[in-house]
Formats: structure tokens, sequence, C-alpha cells
């Protein structure tokens, strides 16, 4: 939906999970001395500004990100490193990066993106962001058009490996069938691709009925991650997780460290965390 603002929402809880997903992902096809992709489906900015009026309408980073203590995750140095490069002042937290600055940032001249934003006030913002950084020049393309579509027409990439980063904003009820029909169809174009695909909590039944669907796809080696921190009859966004097709060797032992650590530091009631849990399972084997 073109009326969509991540700003709003910015380093909420939902991207604590997803960048920590994100990144672990990015640092494992870095360790090859071959390039990859990044494709982002659904871009944003690439950058907010936690002080705008958009983000402190709402706040929510204070409920996410801002509840965290790097200390606490020496497990995630690279996370908070590349969130401390964007803040003049140590331990003060100004801005948070949007998606693509978090792979775009460990990239190297080989690699290569893809980035699709169809809002043009987020489009532009992504626009400004990556002219600005010498770093992401030639490497980067950014596109003003559907990312399903710039998806489907990039695969398979040249390199044969490449992270697919689908963050959908699911305001239209449409967006979950249009979401797994285009992953589904994407994986019969290029089976080997690591795709990460985020979704929100609202209507459990709809992610049911995605799981479902991701069962009887014939789609093998899939991880889910999710973070819940309310039970899923109370109203608005109750959990977020990632859906991973064909993750990278270690993030499941790697996210059974992390989730347990976020559930209890994100909590929003510290006095009774009973209605916060978490997901971390092989959604369906090798």
């Amino acid at each position: 939906m073109l009326s969509y603002r991540h700003s709003f929402h910015a380093g909420n809880f939902a991207d604590v999970l997803k960048h920590i997903v994100q990144l672990e992902i990015t640092v494992h096809l870095l360790k090859k001395n071959k390039p990859f992709d990044y494709i982002d489906t659904h871009a944003g900015a690439g950058m907010y500004d936690l002080k705008s009026y958009e983000a402190s309408k709402l706040s929510e980073f204070k409920r996410g990100v801002g509840l965290l203590n790097s200390l606490d995750y020496p497990e995630l140095t690279t996370y908070f490193e590349l969130i401390e490069s964007v803040n003049r002042i140590p331990g003060k937290l100004e801005h948070y990066p949007g998606s693509p600055y978090f792979t775009l940032s460990l990239m190297r001249s080989e690699d290569r993106a893809n980035l699709y934003e169809l809002h043009s006030k987020d489009y532009q913002l992504l626009k400004t962001l990556t002219a600005v950084d010498s770093r992401f020049e030639p490497a980067i393309q950014i596109h003003n058009v559907d990312g399903y579509v710039g998806m489907m027409g990039l695969l398979p990439p040249p390199s044969r490996r490449a992270l697919i980063l689908v963050d959908p904003s699911y305001e239209v009820k449409s967006e979950y069938q249009k979401m797994i029909d285009t992953v589904i169809k994407a994986h019969k174009k290029f089976a080997t691709g690591i795709y990460a695909i985020w979704y929100p909590v609202v209507d459990r039944a709809r992610i049911t009925q995605i799981d479902n669907i991701l069962y009887k796809s014939g789609i093998k080696d899939i991880q889910r991650f999710e973070l819940d921190l309310s039970q899923d009859d109370e109203k608005g966004m109750t959990a977020s997780g990632m859906w991973v097709i064909n993750p990278p060797w270690g993030l499941l032992e790697k996210m059974k460290g992390v989730l347990p650590k976020l559930k209890r530091d994100l909590s929003p009631d510290t006095s009774d965390r009973s209605k916060a849990s978490y997901r971390c399972e092989v959604l369906v084997s090798e």
C-alpha cells in the first residue's frame, strides 16, 4: 500500500527480530569469497530519524530497540555496531537503520543489490541515502516499481547466491496470499536462494493458513523465528516473525540463544511475562 510509512514503526520489536535474522544471513553469505545478490522487495526509506514527527508519534522504538543493552548481547555485536554508527552520541538513540542499510553496509564491491520501494517519498529518501555513500555505488539499483514483479525478473541472479528479503506491510488482507504465491513462484525459478519473509501476527488464523500452504508447497528447509509479546486474542500486532527458506547453518542455534533474551527484555509488562513467548523451530525439514 502506498499509504504505509515505516517511519511510524522504526525500531520496534518487529524490526529488532527482522534485522537480527537479516544480519545473520548477510554475515553467512560474506563468509565465502563469492559475490552475492541482495534483493529487498519492500525497502522503505533505509534510515529513520527517531526524532521525527512520524517516529515520535508512537515512539515504538522505545518499546523495541530502546529497551536493549548491547552488553547483554555479545553475540549481536554487528547489529549494535551498525546502529551506533548512525548515531552521533554514543548511547543516545536518535536514528535507526532500515533493512537496506544493515546489508548494504557490509556488502563488498563485487556484491550487488536491487531495492524496490513504491512509496514516492520513501523511494526518494532511499535514493538520497545511497547517493551520499560511495560504498553503495555502482553496486546498488533502486527501483520505484512493484517489488514482487521486480524480484521475479531478477531470478536467478548471476551470482546464484542471494538474500531475498520480503517485507510487505500487509495492510491489505490479500497481501498475505500475494506474498506466498509470489515466493512459491520465485522458489521454482531460484530454489537455492535464501528467502527471509517477515510477517505480523494480527490474526493468527492467517499465519496458520500460510504455514499450511508452505507445508504443501513442496519447498524444503524452512525455519521460523517468532517473538510473541501478547496473547493472540489481544488487539493489534501481538507478535511478529520470520520464515526463512534455505536458512544458513547455525542460524537456528543462534536464535535459540537470542530469542529468550529478547522475550525477557521486550516483554511489555515486566511484572507478568506469562503472556510473552517465542518460537524457534524447523517448520519444514531439509
